[in-house]
């Protein structure tokens, strides 16, 4: 396979926009796949150098260019569904049909990735969701950390808040046969491991910092009519939109995002890709602190 990345999306909408991004050389050329994660067997991706699971519209993808990741270096990147342990969902957690890090683990420890980025939604759920990941990976000899962050970090007009994570197979922990050795607890420096600094997260629910004070106001370019936010160095965010809700406050938007309206292709399709996709530069941010490191 070279050096072909490889795209694993079951939304046939989104797999037909990850080709087209292909095609227009956005991300690394590369193969799509639109069987079920729980299909695909390790001999299927032995070949690949960088691997996409829930690869959505190509985020993890864009963030690591972004990052200054090469293209021909090995990477894997897979943002779980967050539909079990959001607040917006039934509240199902691990008995959700959806909650498929078993089945991401499982071609994690037979493939044995150097590096795999990931994403998850920052309720009390996903919390756990990533302490009990932190420890899978920690049983089978990664080194893995996480960071709570927010779309605003980076200037973006919306919070957005998520957990991002990364595990890293470090060189220290190969066994010398080409595998990875596990990791005891008497290696970290403070005697803790990964699931200690999982637990140790902030308890104060995201849900609730998400809401906008009662007395923010309506949000307004330059302080107009309300509290007024800087987006000066909003980089990609620079040409949006001001529309006002139904809610009555206003609110910036991409240009190109319009309501929903009988008889325009493909509008569900964008809006369900866009509301499923991580924020790139959010992800280029935790990529190139890894690799600072």
């Amino acid at each position: 396979m070279g050096d072909r990345a490889y795209y694993n999306e079951i939304d046939p909408y989104a797999a037909e926009w990850l080709r087209n991004l292909i095609k227009a050389g956005h991300i690394p050329d590369g193969d799509v796949d639109e069987r079920s994660i729980v299909d695909v067997q390790p001999m299927d991706i032995a070949d690949y150098t960088q691997c996409h699971f829930f690869a959505g519209i190509g985020g993890w993808s864009l963030a690591l260019r972004l990052a200054g990741w090469p293209d021909d270096r090995p990477v894997w990147t897979g943002s779980c569904p967050c539909q079990p342990f959001s607040v917006a969902g039934k509240g199902k957690g691990a008995d959700d049909e959806r909650h498929l890090w078993p089945v991401f683990f499982r071609l994690i420890t037979e493939c044995k990735p150097a590096t795999v980025f990931g994403e998850q939604v920052a309720s009390r759920a996903g919390r756990e969701w990533l302490a009990g990941v932190f420890a899978d990976l920690e049983d089978v000899g990664y080194a893995a950390a996480g960071a709570d962050l927010c779309a605003a970090s980076v200037g973006a007009p919306h919070i957005r808040q998520r957990l991002f994570w990364v595990a890293n197979a470090d060189s220290k922990l190969h066994d010398g046969r080409g595998g990875i050795r596990q990791r005891r607890r008497d290696e970290y420096p403070d005697g803790s491991s990964s699931r200690d600094m999982a637990d140790s997260t902030g308890e104060q629910e995201h849900e609730e910092q998400q809401r906008p004070p009662a007395d923010e106001g309506e949000w307004r370019p330059d302080g107009v009519g309300g509290r007024g936010l800087d987006y000066g160095q909003a980089g990609p965010w620079n040409n949006a939109e001001w529309r006002r809700g139904a809610d009555g406050k206003t609110r910036r938007v991409k240009s190109d995002l319009c309501l929903l309206v009988d008889g325009v292709p493909n509008r569900v399709g964008r809006l369900r890709a866009y509301g499923n996709a991580i924020v790139p530069q959010v992800a280029a941010e935790v990529i190139k602190a890894f690799m600072d490191a």
